[in-house]
């Protein structure tokens, strides 16, 4: 007697063509959930933008005047050497910022990382962000307090010294840092400084002592491991803290405004003179726009850096 063995049954082939569509109770969920944030966005910040825009392609469009766009003349001005000169400028003190406070904020976000006790790290970094809590412009007059030509820094220099005369040593000059771009990029890096530690920090504990064990145990001196192990592993977070700081100093208007004096003049600032003292609207939204654009710019290398910090 012969015995027949069937075959498992075939899997039935899925079907060609578009996916079903997810119930519409779901995207109602959605745009509940969104549509308030989306709301708000496109009212302070979609819709003002726009305005600029069109204002922008106004050329000599004043207080009162008739909003008719017509040409890109505002934005060819842009291009004139004084203009380019300012935006210089202020890529200059964005950039030197940067530079700054990654050079100051890295020792100390890796000291309170890994170095450390554990159960102070909390209280280390509260207290190095604690300036935050104050006032911007408050902060801004204490310093116009400490640089200016008879302020504490210049008191301090030339106060006399019995240890330094006894050394030889020439009578320091008072410094004159106020209303030029030292005290610019004093004020403006003492501001973002704390941004800077907070996303290092941020970085570093979760960077993986194993690997910095490991390059030990093969040889590696400390320069060698701060180079090769720790650096790339936070390199995100560096990207993420640098480009920060970078857009966020790139639109100062307070510091340049108050420490740097008009040998300083910046995008932002000029921005405000072509609104608020020459009523020249259409030039000011020009302005605007091209700082929008790099703004974006950065904050798309930003998002950047974020996707492949969270890939990894």
């Amino acid at each position: 007697m012969s015995t027949q063995i069937s075959s498992p049954p075939t899997p039935p082939t899925p079907k060609s063509g578009p996916q079903a569509s997810p119930p519409a109770g779901i995207w109602l969920g959605y745009l509940g959930l969104l549509g308030p944030a989306g709301i708000w966005l496109g009212l302070l910040l979609v819709l003002p933008t726009l305005v600029l825009f069109e204002l922008s392609l106004v050329p000599g469009l004043e207080p009162g005047g008739l909003v008719n766009p017509s040409g890109l003349e505002n934005y060819l001005r842009v291009f004139e050497p004084v203009n380019l000169s300012v935006m210089k400028r202020s890529l200059f003190f964005a950039g030197g910022t940067t530079v700054i406070c990654l050079l100051l904020g890295f020792p100390v976000a890796y000291w309170i990382a890994l170095l450390a006790p554990k159960k102070w790290r909390n209280l280390l970094v509260v207290g190095f962000v604690l300036p935050l809590w104050t006032s911007s412009l408050l902060r801004t007059y204490a310093w116009i307090t400490i640089l200016r030509y008879s302020g504490v820094l210049n008191t301090l220099l030339t106060s006399p010294n019995p240890w330094l005369s006894n050394l030889g040593l020439p009578t320091i000059p008072r410094l004159e840092l106020l209303n030029d771009w030292p005290a610019v990029l004093i004020g403006m890096s003492y501001g973002y400084l704390p941004y800077m530690v907070l996303i290092l920090y941020a970085s570093l504990e979760k960077l993986d002592r194993r690997l910095l064990e490991a390059a030990s145990d093969l040889g590696a001196n400390p320069i060698q491991t701060f180079f090769q192990v720790t650096v790339p592993q936070t390199m995100p977070g560096i990207a993420a803290a640098s480009l920060l700081v970078f857009i966020t100093g790139l639109g100062d208007f307070v510091d340049p405004e108050l420490l740097g004096g008009d040998s300083t003049m910046t995008i932002s600032r000029l921005i405000y003179n072509q609104f608020l003292k020459t009523n020249q609207w259409g030039f000011g939204s020009a302005l605007s726009m091209v700082l929008i654009m790099l703004v974006s710019i950065a904050i798309a290398l930003l998002l950047k850096f974020g996707d492949r910090n969270a890939a990894g």
